[in-house]
């Protein structure tokens, strides 16, 4: 592992992962510094697990909120956290070992190569993913591809990406949704019509069975109903801004200057 970054940190959030989130801290931090975890209001024990980590390793930060208010809100507290302490770009992953943490160097250097970009994860599936949830996934692709003008969005809902934090922070001070389920892909469109333009790259995702420790809060009816309303929202929002973005694509400008690969 390189030297501890200034500039660019690894946040994780987590809520009731059970064991598999230890597993997950140690593999991020077996490739990057500083890593620090955001515990949404946890009930299994972990956040008093992860602080005793953090107590052994001055490059892991434990944030521990009270009560669960979703990933997007755990994102956010480590994002005002880490603009205060001076950090600009932040990756985040899932606690649930689904990401691939031997990548966040690649992604670590895409974003330095390109700090006004977004850099987004493009999910390769093995076996291991339900189909249902493999083929709903392109319904909210297409809806993001509409909303941003066919800005480059590989994919609007894998949460292994890295974000400016000054830009992302602004998006969500402006509005009081992104805080849940919805936050991955409103976070791309929100930041797409801001001008912060896509890097795709690809990453192997792996969805693990419940005796390897995967754990899945993910609910059918609940999480579809939130997307269905947000893309409703974004959509509606889509057709208000729509005369200036289409001004900004005649006159080249992000998000429609697209830089990453197809």
């Amino acid at each position: 592992m390189t030297a501890p970054s200034r500039t660019h940190l690894v946040v994780i959030p987590s809520y009731d992962t059970g064991a598999r989130v230890y597993q997950t801290v140690r593999e991020a931090r077996r490739h990057w510094a500083p890593v620090w975890v955001v515990v949404d209001g946890s009930t299994d024990g972990t956040a008093q697990g992860l602080q005793q980590m953090a107590a052994e390793d001055p490059l892991l930060k434990v944030i521990v909120l009270p009560v669960n208010r979703g990933k997007g809100s755990a994102v956010l507290a480590a994002l005002e956290a880490a603009q205060r302490a001076g950090f600009t770009h932040a990756l985040t992953m899932d606690s649930d070992g689904q990401h691939p943490a031997d990548l966040i160097p690649a992604f670590m250097q895409a974003s330095q190569a390109r700090p006004q970009a977004m850099i987004l994860g493009r999910p390769v599936f093995d076996a291991s993913a339900p189909l249902l949830r493999v083929r709903g996934r392109r319904i909210s692709n297409a809806w993001t591809d509409l909303e941003t003008l066919g800005a480059g969005v590989g994919d609007s809902l894998f949460g292994f990406r890295v974000y400016p934090v000054a830009d992302l922070v602004a998006v969500m001070r402006r509005q009081p949704w992104m805080r849940r389920f919805d936050f991955d892909t409103e976070a791309v469109v929100r930041l797409a019509w801001r001008g912060v333009a896509p890097v795709n790259l690809d990453a192997p995702v792996k969805y693990l069975r419940p005796e390897e420790g995967g754990v899945s809060h993910f609910n059918y009816l609940r999480d579809n109903a939130l997307l269905t309303w947000m893309h409703t929202r974004l959509v509606l929002e889509f057709v208000l801004r729509l005369p200036l973005l289409l001004l900004r694509r005649l006159r080249g400008r992000p998000p429609f200057q697209y830089l990453g690969p197809s």
